[in-house]
């Protein structure tokens, strides 16, 4: 290994490299393409730092002067874009390098004044280094290694059309890295198109999981999602936590309700500025903040050094991406949680999403409240102020008050100061799991009973329908919908099924006419009455007595109709005596197929603008209408039309005539 390389990981405190960082530094590939392939959280991003050291770094394991760029190396997202540049600021330090950015969000200028200062390596996601590229701002004719991290994340976002403008853009003796968490057949046609005979490298075996990440599911109820996610926060209080939501809205409410039950936490989305997504990783690193809610955007490449748990408030849409959102804790040899809260309606999908990932999840339910309150005082008995030593001022103030309340009262209150410090933990409801539900007994149906059978002369074919006819027996014979048993609706009739102890309050009620609201004619039967055959059911046309006023009926002679010939044509007799017919001429007036409306005249327009003369003259061309004529109003059927109100100042105004 180059003596800087090593010297700057021994610093780091590196003891030994994970096994894809072995793999991409042997002796054997330092002039071969790789096509990469390992877990998330193996060290890829020092793995190709230290990958592609032997190929811009000096015998000496020095950069000279900066100039044009050297090494590229691409990102999908900004975050992770900025991460690799850290990690190989620290990396490439002893060898004097000079790294640049060219990164969606930040100010185009500031990147195009530190490449004309000139660099050895620059970070860039896709779409700002093509901005570049094509803006000149950026030469790419001294390249001699490119990387893609994440290329499966790159074509997943639409950006394949960029990567290959930029690999069309360098040099064709360059060294292309690609380094990928999963090798689709995308990512192999990408490969076998922009590189030369690549290596092949995959550390990743997808019969078993990371091995340093514990994976559990907890069955909540659907309406207690919030309350499962505060309660698992306050269990395991991590020094850093990230909280994944699926949309941008639900990241957003998700960070009120916890910032009100007291976590310092913050937000990332795609709809932050990079500013503002740079200060909330910042604050997560200076222990400003605890728990970050997230989208997706984060799940790739985020790395933070105390991220111990990982919560998936909504269950992610395929296992590639738990495998990512898991992937940020659990990192270069570290412990973690991933824990899935699982509502009773997503419980099949999050049994899939495990099988589809090959992953072992323990199954189980929130911690409790009381669960939470042993494991504050687990940690409180733990913490190392126990094991501190005091100076003489805290003595003497401890003392002062044990004398003024004991050491019972002084620890209960310390005690209570101590739990005040965190949020107060949810009560969660029991759940039952799917096994249970599944057991239980179908709900069981009471006999109706002794009954008696009515028959109602009015069917299906009048349209009867029991939701009209099931009010109309209850208010009529004074009964409830409790004592009406089975309505059997026919073509023609209906029968319906009466319980025996409500018949003669019934009967009472209903009258000797048997009547139903003057509409339905009500008999007793001896029995229960035989069905026959439903048949098919009528649709609504079937009722329609009407014929249907469309195109193709018009265009159809009626049978049977007293003129079947078309209204068209007439018979004409020539100078021989012999019949004929001649198409008549369209007239416009009156003719209801007629298609052309009447032309009219200007003068149809004009209105009359002169005033009338009192005491005679001719009629006005355009009557004044009058409000309380009804004659030309539409009527509905079953009554009159209701008289409009006032119009204008008054009922009984003149309406306003307009004015040209």
């Amino acid at each position: 290994m180059i003596p800087t390389l090593a010297d700057a990981l021994a610093k780091q405190g590196y003891d030994e490299l994970t096994p894809v960082q072995v793999a991409v530094t042997d002796d054997g590939l330092q002039s071969q393409d790789l096509l990469v392939s390992a877990q998330t959280g193996s060290g890829k991003t020092v793995g190709f730092g230290l990958a592609i050291g032997p190929t811009i770094l000096s015998e000496k394991g020095q950069f000279g002067p900066p100039s044009t760029p050297l090494a590229l190396i691409i990102a999908p997202t900004r975050e992770l874009a900025l991460q690799v540049k850290r990690e190989l600021q620290w990396l490439y330090a002893g060898a004097g390098a000079t790294l640049a950015s060219c990164v969606g969000g930040m100010d185009f200028r500031d990147e195009r004044r530190s490449l004309s200062r000139g660099a050895h390596i620059v970070v860039a996601t896709p779409g700002r280094l093509r901005d570049h590229i094509m803006r000149e701002t950026i030469d790419l004719s001294t390249i001699k290694t490119v990387v893609l991290d994440e290329a499966d994340e790159m074509l997943d976002l639409g950006f394949r059309e960029d990567l290959e403008f930029i690999l069309d853009q360098a040099p064709d003796n360059r060294r292309t890295l690609l380094f990928s968490a999963t090798v689709p057949p995308m990512i192999a046609t990408l490969a076998k198109s922009y590189q030369k005979d690549a290596v092949r490298i995959t550390t990743t075996t997808k019969e078993t999981q990371h091995a340093d990440i514990e994976y559990r599911a907890l069955s909540v109820v659907n309406h207690e999602i919030d309350a499962a996610i505060i309660n698992t926060l306050r269990y395991y209080d991590a020094p850093n936590a990230i909280v994944f939501a699926n949309t941008r809205a639900q990241v957003t409410r998700l960070t009120t309700r916890l910032s009100n039950r007291g976590f310092s936490v913050v937000a990332l989305s795609g709809e932050l500025t990079q500013s503002e997504r740079s200060n909330a990783l910042q604050a997560m690193r200076d222990g400003r903040a605890r728990v970050c809610v997230a989208t997706d955007v984060a799940a790739r490449g985020i790395d933070l050094p105390n991220l111990e748990l990982v919560i998936h408030a909504e269950l992610p849409t395929n296992a590639e991406t738990l495998l990512h959102r898991s992937g940020r804790t659990g990192r270069a040899g570290r412990k973690g949680i991933s824990a899935m809260i699982v509502p009773a309606k997503m419980y099949k999908r999050a049994q899939n999403l495990l099988k589809w990932g090959k992953l072992t999840a323990d199954w189980g339910k929130p911690p409790t409240a009381d669960e939470i309150k042993a494991k504050d005082e687990e940690r409180l008995l733990a913490d190392p102020v126990w094991s501190q030593d005091f100076n003489d001022e805290e003595h003497a103030f401890a003392q002062k008050l044990l004398d003024l309340h004991g050491a019972d009262k002084v620890a209960a209150a310390y005690a209570r100061l101590y739990a005040g410090q965190n949020s107060a933990p949810e009560v969660i409801s029991e759940y039952r799991d799917s096994p249970d539900q599944k057991e239980r007994k179908p709900r069981e149906h009471k006999a109706f009973g002794p009954s008696k059978w009515f028959r109602i002369d009015i069917g299906r074919e009048g349209k009867a329908e029991a939701r009209w006819l099931l009010p109309m027996i209850c208010k009529a014979g004074s009964i409830t919908k409790h004592e009406i048993g089975a309505i059997r609706i026919q073509p023609n009739e209906t029968f319906v099924e009466i319980s025996e102890p409500a018949v003669p309050g019934f009967l009472k009620s209903i009258g000797q006419d048997m009547k139903l609201e003057n509409q339905a004619s009500l008999s007793a039967l001896d029995g229960p009455p035989e069905l026959g055959a439903r048949g098919p059911r009528k649709t609504k046309r079937d009722y329609d007595s009407k014929p249907r006023h469309d195109s193709k009926a018009r265009s159809k002679p009626i049978p049977g109709a007293k003129d079947d010939k078309p209204r068209n044509k007439t018979a004409v007799k020539d100078h021989s005596g012999a019949v004929t017919e001649k198409r008549k001429k369209p007239s416009h007036k009156g003719s209801p197929d007629s298609k052309k409306p009447r032309e009219k005249n200007k003068s149809d327009f004009k209105p009359d603008t002169k005033p009338r003369k009192p005491g005679g003259g001719k009629p006005r061309s355009n009557p004044q209408g009058n409000a309380k004529d009804t004659s030309k109003r539409f009527a509905p059927p079953g009554g009159k039309s209701k008289p409009r109100k006032g119009l204008a100042k008054g009922g009984d105004a003149r309406p306003r005539r307009r004015t040209p």
